[in-house]
């Protein structure tokens, strides 16, 4: 993970939003990034960028929504960690939650594939740098 040099301003920053969707045997979803975009083929969690006017919990229920296909009510969000890394010369930050119920069955809507972990499993997985400190802090939540 970089760090971002404090003298220096940043271009601009990028709010990111993302789920740690926990089922019943204490594993944890992924979804691979498809082709075409950056980081085409790695592993992260499902979520996305925040619209203007959102707020963080906001986000992430539409982009579930999206992505899943699911419906996850606010009060099912659990604020867990985050991350902060240079994404190019952008600032990202990285909000993550846990979350363990929703309505639906997740389902692939622009990922190419879903996966279901156990945290353990993340460490083998190919993920994008913010999400990797991530990993062990998870481990300890769930």
């Amino acid at each position: 993970m970089s760090v971002p040099d404090p003298g220096k301003p940043q271009k601009s920053s990028l709010v990111v939003v993302a789920a740690a969707l926990v089922d019943r045997d204490g594993r944890l979803l992924v979804q691979q990034r498809p082709e075409g975009l950056s980081m085409a083929g790695l592993w992260e969690f499902p979520g996305g960028k925040l619209e203007p006017g959102e707020t963080p919990e906001q986000a992430l229920i539409r982009e579930l929504g999206e992505e899943l296909a699911i419906d996850v009510d606010h009060a099912c969000l659990a604020p867990a960690c985050f991350a902060s890394d240079m994404l190019g010369d952008r600032h990202l930050l990285l909000l993550l939650y846990v979350c363990r119920k929703w309505r639906g069955t997740p389902a692939a809507q622009h990922a190419s594939a879903l996966r279901w972990v156990r945290p353990v499993e993340l460490h083998g997985l190919d993920m994008p740098p913010a999400d990797k400190p991530l990993i062990g802090l998870l481990e300890a939540l769930i």
